[in-house]
């Protein structure tokens, strides 16, 4: 994706309408998904702190008849977050905060159990619901792999496979393969899957914690952004960038085999 078609996306996914707006265009639900939880999760770092010390005038508010979303809406934060910050301002522990986001029944007060359901409603970053989808977000890109893996006959062990051999304890990429195999003139050894979207803080990142030791111990290979990737980002010695396009490419056995 060119920068500038990425910069507009990234700039204007600011909520649901805006991820609707999008899907109106013509684009992916799961890559303006993936753009806007990554967009959010960025965010959160760099303010949670910030916004945890106002949770005495979040609760001090919250008490006097503002929502959790009204307060979530004013701070500019994930309405789960802000209804945990005030829950526990409250006194209640992190623990059974999230058994009443799972089932807000188990609340004394009708009320309050219908302000949480529609925070976790609104909420499509940090609600079970948002965190489901981003694991069937990480399951159907590792279901891509595998299958174009096997499609090709190509032998190789999952991450769970490799976590099973003592051998290879440690930094595990989702595909190691068997056999060294060729892809577009390059040996590779490994192929790491994710669903999250290739911008440049998400691929730097990726390789100081993932890509980089990989080639360490295992030799060059592939990192796969299914939902997409900036072009033109200079990736470190020994990484190729893919994306979705990969299903139309082959590996070949290398000519020494």
């Amino acid at each position: 994706m060119e920068y500038g078609e990425y910069k507009r996306l990234y700039d204007g996914l600011n909520g649901i309408d805006d991820i609707q707006r999008f899907i109106d265009e013509g684009y992916d639900r799961r890559l303006l998904e993936t753009l806007y939880t990554q967009k959010v999760n960025r965010m959160v770092k760099k303010r949670f702190h910030a916004v945890k010390s106002k949770a005495p005038q979040m609760l001090k508010a919250w008490k006097k008849g503002e929502t959790i979303c009204q307060i979530a809406d004013r701070y500019n934060f994930p309405p789960i977050l802000v209804a945990m910050m005030i829950f526990q301002q409250d006194g209640c522990g992190r623990k059974v905060f999230w058994e009443y986001v799972r089932d807000p029944d188990l609340l004394d007060s009708p009320e309050t159990a219908a302000e949480l359901r529609e925070a976790t409603e609104k909420d499509i970053a940090y609600s079970p619901d948002a965190n489901e989808r981003n694991k069937e977000r990480g399951q159907w890109g590792e279901g891509l792999l595998w299958k174009w893996l096997d499609d090709q006959g190509i032998s190789y062990q999952t991450e769970a496979d490799e976590r099973e051999d003592e051998a290879h304890q440690g930094k595990t990429p989702d595909c190691l393969l068997d056999e060294p195999m060729m892809f577009e003139g390059k040996e590779i050894h490994w192929i790491e899957s994710k669903a999250s979207f290739g911008d440049a803080v998400e691929f730097k990142f990726n390789s100081k914690k993932q890509l980089i030791p990989y080639t360490e111990l295992f030799g060059q290979g592939i990192v796969v952004y299914w939902t997409g990737h900036l072009d033109g980002m200079e990736c470190p010695p020994g990484i190729i960038l893919e994306d979705i396009r990969i299903l139309e490419k082959k590996l070949e056995r290398s000519d020494d085999d």
